[in-house]
């Protein structure tokens, strides 16, 4: 990264706010961390760039900063975090060897403080004038990454305007939630080093968002409220499991398999979105599989509150779950039990998506992938089908041991059309075959594979 100066501010995107307006616009107080000492070193740097040690003077004249981040502890919406600001009008927010100093003492101060951390990233990348001691500053600031990950504190990145190269992949595209800024440039290549041709808008926030890269595009008046929810619900660990949901359909049990069929497909049944906004006083959606893709029609994912306490949850939403579906519900899972929170799972697809592209897109490494994390919870998970439970795909979500099933749902190996078309009887003995497959809840309750407690049958 050359000497490179600030874009001209815009009105109102904080993306291009220094980093202390920027801390301004998301805290009342901010407590700045003190800098760690910085080692001697010759002229000019480590490589004697020349005019290195000018271009650091007039970045700290016209910034009033001695470096490309500045580091504290301020309180966002209730809840104290580590913040880490980059200043893009020092060098560009490039990485040096003294960035990477101050980095690693936020996140210990982070670990020994029990705080969250929130990278508020504005960056061209790593600086030049450093050559290859500017690179490894992003294994410092990967292992301090982990670090804090393994000991269960929650990291939420917040990408301003430029969020390029190695701290849009470290600090930014590892964080545990990855929200942006309205036409945030963000992207691994910067805009000097893409192929010529490149689509402008895939190094968008919004062009990420869509990719499954980055959670969900904020508006900068709404930032502060919505980083200030989600980093209320991170951090609120619960070793309870979640209620299952009051059945908001049928309270009646089907007749025969037929009807368990056609009730979970009535096309007027409570769905995911339904059973989510009576259940949640409010929630924040997690977005994306981090793999290039999302499957937002197919699963809905993120945090909420219920009673006063943070849950998970993985709704499926009545269609056939892509791959990306699975991925990032997985991704959901596998954060809720490094935070300490419980899971809500709500079951409802026909089977896994079967077409070819998703075949080419992974479905089965995915449903693997959901399997896995779902048996690998240490926190408490709860499971209710409020619809079609269709073979893997929807047992994929399914918690072992805490699986209810609402009077308009029902669970099967296969989709009775199928079963019948495998055993070559006509299509016309479709609901004979459902009757035969066991698969109503009182079925799946007799079988012992469901519970029946908290009152969901009559």
């Amino acid at each position: 990264m050359a000497d490179a100066r600030p874009a001209a501010p815009g009105p109102a995107l904080p993306g291009r706010h220094g980093a202390r307006e920027t801390v301004a616009l998301l805290c009342d107080a901010f407590d700045e961390l003190p800098s760690p000492p910085a080692p001697p070193e010759p002229p000019d740097g480590p490589l004697g760039w020349e005019g290195y040690d000018a271009a650091r003077a007039r970045a700290a004249a016209r910034t009033g900063e001695e470096e490309s981040v500045v580091c504290g502890t301020g309180v966002v919406g209730g809840t104290r975090a580590v913040l880490i600001a980059f200043e893009f009008g020092f060098l560009g927010g490039s990485l040096g060897r003294r960035t990477g100093d101050r980095l690693e003492a936020a996140f210990a101060h982070a670990r020994a403080h029990r705080l969250p951390v929130v990278p508020l990233v504005a960056t061209g990348g790593s600086r030049m004038q450093e050559g290859m001691l500017a690179l490894t500053q992003l294994q410092r600031v990967a292992r301090q990454s982990a670090l804090t990950r393994a000991a269960g504190l929650p990291q939420i990145a917040v990408l301003r305007d430029p969020a390029t190269g190695g701290g849009w992949a470290t600090l930014g595209a590892g964080a545990d939630v990855v929200l942006a800024l309205p036409g945030a440039q963000v992207g691994f290549a910067g805009s000097r080093v893409r192929p010529p041709g490149a689509d402008p808008a895939a190094y968008t926030a919004e062009g990420q968002v869509a990719a499954g890269s980055a959670d969900a595009v904020v508006p900068p008046g709404e930032l502060r409220a919505v980083l200030g929810r989600w980093l209320r619900l991170l951090t609120s660990p619960s070793a309870d499991p979640a209620p299952v949901p009051e059945p908001l359909g049928a309270r009646d049990l089907p007749a025969d398999g037929a009807e368990a069929v056609r009730r979970a497909r009535a096309p007027g049944r409570p769905r995911a979105g339904a059973y989510l906004d009576a259940y949640f006083t409010h929630r924040v959606a997690l977005s994306g599989d981090r793999c290039g893709g999302t499957d937002p029609g197919g699963v809905l994912c993120g945090f909420g509150e219920h009673a006063g306490r943070t849950v998970a949850y993985a709704a499926q939403t009545g269609t056939a779950t892509r791959p990306a579906g699975y991925r990032t519900a997985a991704r959901l899972v596998r954060l809720a039990d490094r935070l300490g929170i419980p899971v809500l799972t709500l079951v409802d697809t026909p089977g896994a998506a079967n077409d070819a592209e998703a075949e080419r897109q992974g479905v089965g490494p995915a449903v693997a992938e959901m399997f896995g994390a779902m048996a690998s919870l240490r926190v408490p998970a709860t499971t209710l089908v409020i619809g079609e439970g269709g073979s893997g795909g929807a047992l994929a979500l399914a918690a072992p041991g805490r699986t209810w099933v609402a009077p308009d749902g029902y669970f099967s190996v296969i989709a009775p059309e199928q079963a019948a078309a495998i055993l070559k009887r006509p299509q016309a003995e479709a609901d004979r075959t459902a009757g035969q497959l066991r698969l109503r809840p009182q079925d799946l309750a007799e079988l012992g594979l469901i519970r029946t407690d908290d009152q969901m049958f009559p």
